[in-house]
């Protein structure tokens, strides 16, 4: 099919029966500034384009996605039996063919998955996020040893394109001082943020060191990725995960 051709399907040792799939700005029907694949309803797109769009993805899914309202939280939602629009920033799955996903535009996306196959689930790590532990959350839901964990992390912003403030660096160290490998200094006040490296750090102390993925960046792959760092109205990306 034409559209998955312009997805990532990601590339880590999960069981058979776990399923993923990363959407990229290709393949969809949108105008400009949301060209072409914009799965957002809440970034100012038409919504008939969003509507198209999902219903274009919907045809490499078991069922329609649980769709959440992500708001940099650390909440976090069941697909099996959520509502409409939970507002949450990550959702799992157990049972068969519950879609979980979460939308991202330089926010790091990380999918979980257990070694048996038996438990999903999809996390909205943005630096906020890490700050505030959605990755902690979506293990402690998910209810399996993190030694029986593996991750793997989607496309988001790189160290070389995220500059943040000296605030942001001093949420991270005061909590941890490892985290201080994670940032390099630019102007006075100003540190190159490492999204990668701080999502590593928080799953690794969970006990997770089965990590794949990585090395992608939003704000430099233009015509590959949406980035809301670097263009301010643009669309979402969507990554998937869920049970065969």
């Amino acid at each position: 099919m034409k559209l998955l051709e312009h997805c990532i399907i990601p590339d880590w040792p999960a069981p058979v029966n776990v399923k993923t799939l990363q959407t990229t700005r290709v393949g969809g029907i949108s105008s400009a500034p949301y060209d072409t694949l914009n799965l957002g309803d809440h970034v100012g797109d038409a919504p008939m384009s969003v509507a198209r769009n999902r219903m274009l993805l919907n045809t490499l899914l078991p069922s329609e996605p649980v769709w959440l309202n992500q708001v940099h939280g650390t909440v976090v939602a069941k697909a099996d039996m959520a509502g409409c629009l939970p507002q949450a920033d990550a959702c799992i799955a157990r049972h068969r063919d519950a879609v979980c996903v979460v939308m991202t535009a330089d926010c790091l996306p990380v999918l979980l998955c257990d070694k048996q196959g038996s438990v999903v689930g999809a996390a909205h790590a943005g630096w906020k996020g890490l700050a505030a532990g959605v990755i902690q959350a979506a293990v402690q839901v998910m209810e399996v040893a993190p030694q029986n964990l593996m991750a793997w992390m989607g496309p988001a912003i790189s160290q070389q394109a995220f500059e943040v403030g000296d605030e942001i660096r001093t949420l991270f160290v005061e909590a941890d001082a490892k985290t201080a490998g994670a940032f390099i200094a630019g102007q006075p006040g100003k540190w190159f943020a490492d999204i990668y490296a701080l999502a590593r750090l928080r799953l690794n102390e969970l006990g997770i060191t089965r990590i794949y993925g990585g090395g992608y960046c939003t704000y430099r792959e233009r015509e590959r990725f949406f980035s809301y760092r670097r263009d301010g109205a643009t669309g979402r990306m969507g990554t998937f995960i869920w049970l065969e």
